[in-house]
């Protein structure tokens, strides 16, 4: 993410080890993409809605200068996968050092269609000229099928999934 005068870069990472497990949001800086700066992570499970994981997700910027990251959270033991939002905790701050994962996370749960362990890597939401935001999760049905499920909201808080899905395919790997 570009924002300010100043690249964002965010990774998945393990702090305590090189295998999967204990995922955070790395979070570094550079004002000319040479040479960066290794901040504290950015997001790492603290909240009910992602206790067990802060998994891919994007960033977007929105109008006025103010970005947010979305990301999938794990609820539970078995994988359950919900889709959050963190906001900047001071917009001065020119490293955004600090994120916020506001009360009223999750934005979006999976459907009774949508294998709930198989729904997660929502995209950077974009602004359609009619006035809705628009992003895109990626899913599984319970058959299995590959699935990315368009949601459409007017205000970024309550997301509609589309009746049919973006793209669909049963050629899908877990």
């Amino acid at each position: 993410m570009y924002y300010n005068g100043i690249y964002h870069l965010f990774s998945q990472y393990n702090p305590k080890g090189a295998i999967w497990g204990n995922i955070v949001w790395a979070h570094s800086v550079s004002i000319d993409m040479i040479n960066w700066i290794n901040l504290e992570p950015a997001i790492y499970p603290s909240e009910v809605f992602d206790k067990y994981g802060t998994w891919s997700g994007s960033t977007t910027i929105f109008p006025g200068n103010k970005p947010v990251i979305l990301y999938t959270g794990i609820v539970d033991d078995k994988q359950t996968q919900v889709q959050n939002y963190a906001i900047p905790a001071n917009l001065f701050d020119p490293f955004l050092r600090k994120w916020i994962k506001p009360d009223n996370n999750p934005l979006i749960v999976a459907g009774e269609s949508i294998n709930k362990t198989k729904f997660r890597d929502p995209t950077t939401a974009w602004l359609g000229q009619d006035g809705h935001w628009r992003m895109v999760v990626g899913s599984l049905r319970k058959n299995e099928r590959g699935l990315a499920i368009m949601y459409r909201s007017r205000d970024f808080m309550k997301w509609t999934k589309a009746q049919h899905p973006l793209h669909s395919s049963s050629k899908t790997e877990n």
